[in-house]
């Protein structure tokens, strides 16, 4: 049993002592990203008889959207953070600016805990406008605009940090959730770093240089995989910090901090909300009967500027070569559609957690509340996972793969998340009345635990809609 953690304690000071190849590996991954992200873009839009291994646009959409970002996904959960820190463009190119940049210190509105959700909430709405999973361009404009953006802020603020990653990254908040389920973690021994510094303070040890923290946390209270980037840097210091085997979720029932609004916002209006209506539009009939009601309504009373006034391709779908543009209505109805449904998805759910939290007995604090949100990450991160596997599963198709298997496929999903979060939700019942926070025993975890139930079920709605017809 001893062997497990001291293998992974070594592979973890493996990765402090090999900088050099994480780094070439690092930009390995910005050169390949910087290629299929900009000349798909220069080229030709394809046919519709386009494959995956025949156009390199197809490719390109098929490694973004097919592979790229739901692997993504998977690792954090897997492994934690190591995407951002060893393999995230983003945080790669921001960290170079910011070591020759003008070295700034972060200002105070840019640590508004809102920034999550709101950032979140605006690439979502705009990659939906600009069509980002189906075109070249609307991806260049969304994940190219938030490279620059990111290359921007390392000019200006920070020296040698990911002032960017830690503070403005649309999914920063949606990894932050996604990577405490994770059975790894760097962790701090508070003991043995209090050793080290008394044996510093005799003479019996030699003080060490304090590792180059890139996203900023304080690496004596590290010890959740939420912020950390897992790049390995910290590895070894002061014989206090190294990576560590845990039980899958161990931080969701015991969080190491405060849980805040923030993290509850991402997940119940941001990941079961206004992602799951970012996914639902473009494959609802009932879009289609509002939109039409409009049209006929905007016909009859001669208002026909929403009808035909269009925008450029950038901000508004505009290929009408390939018979797809988007009008003034299209746009403010995939917004509303979002983000009202959005709001009304999160609302649902945040119902029955919020009777369970008043039924369970003892003081129903919102802390309290926020604490038990945590045991839908599960079904968080497997909704976003379902929307771009979609994409996957619909350009695998165009290649002739018969994939008649996904819909049970996900089905089975869909049941092993919400199993995993009421097993995480009669944990952290069981924490919380062991810490004194319920009143009722037994009967209080069963009702928080029925309360979670309860609240999958708005999003596992939505998706057999999706998936087995609305």
């Amino acid at each position: 049993m001893t062997s497990r953690p001291n293998r992974i304690a070594r592979f973890g000071q493996a990765m402090q002592q090999r900088r050099g190849l994480i780094q070439l590996i690092q930009w390995v991954v910005v050169g390949l990203y910087a290629f299929l992200l900009v000349v798909p873009a220069l080229l030709p839009l394809p046919d519709y008889q386009a494959h995956i291994l025949t156009s390199l646009t197809v490719f390109a959409e098929f490694v973004f959207w097919g592979l790229w970002w739901p692997f993504v996904l998977i690792s954090m959960v897997l492994m934690g953070r190591v995407w951002c820190g060893v393999f995230c463009p983003e945080g790669t190119l921001t960290e170079a600016a910011s070591r020759i940049g003008l070295g700034r210190p972060i200002p105070d509105w840019m640590r508004w805990g809102g920034w999550p959700f709101v950032a979140f909430l605006g690439t979502t709405l705009y990659g939906q406008l600009a069509s980002v999973y189906q075109y070249p361009l609307g991806a260049l404009v969304v994940l190219g605009g938030s490279t620059v953006a990111a290359i921007i802020v390392g000019l200006i603020y920070g020296k040698g940090t990911r002032v960017w990653c830690r503070q403005l990254c649309p999914v920063n908040g949606v990894f932050n959730l996604l990577a405490r389920l994770s059975p790894t973690h760097f962790r701090t021994d508070q003991a043995q770093w209090a050793a080290h510094n008394q044996a510093v303070r005799n003479g019996d040890a030699v003080r060490m240089s304090a590792p180059d923290c890139a996203p900023l946390i304080p690496l004596k209270q590290l010890d959740s995989a939420g912020d950390c980037h897992a790049c390995g840097r910290c590895s070894g210091y002061k014989d206090a910090m190294q990576l560590e085997w845990r039980a899958p979720g161990a931080e969701l029932v015991e969080p190491p901090q405060p849980v805040r609004f923030t993290h509850y916002s991402v997940l119940v209006f941001g990941l079961l909300g206004i992602a799951i209506g970012a996914f639902s539009w473009s494959a609802s009939p009932w879009f289609v009967q509002i939109k039409q009601l409009l049209a006929f309504w905007l016909i009859e009373h001669d208002l026909m500027w929403p009808l035909t006034t269009t925008l450029p391709t950038w901000i508004l779908t505009n290929y009408p070569e390939h018979n797809d543009v988007f009008n003034l209505l299209d746009g403010s109805l995939i917004t509303l559609w979002i983000v009202v449904g959005g709001g009304l998805l999160g609302a649902a759910t945040s119902l029955p957690l919020l009777l369970g939290n008043w039924l369970m007995g003892g003081k129903a604090t919102l802390s309290r509340l926020w604490h038990l949100s945590l045991s839908l990450i599960p079904l968080g991160g497997l909704g976003v996972f379902l929307g771009l596997s979609a994409t996957t599963m619909t350009l695998l198709r165009g290649d002739g793969i018969n994939l008649t298997w996904a819909n049970d496929l996900r089905a089975t999903l869909l049941v092993l998340a919400c199993l995993w979060g009421l097993r995480l939700a009669w944990r952290i019942t069981g924490e919380q009345l062991n810490s004194g926070q319920l009143g009722g025993g037994s009967t209080s975890r069963l009702i928080g635990t029925t309360s979670v139930a309860m609240a999958c079920l708005p999003a596992i709605g939505v998706w057999y809609l999706m998936f087995w017809g609305w």
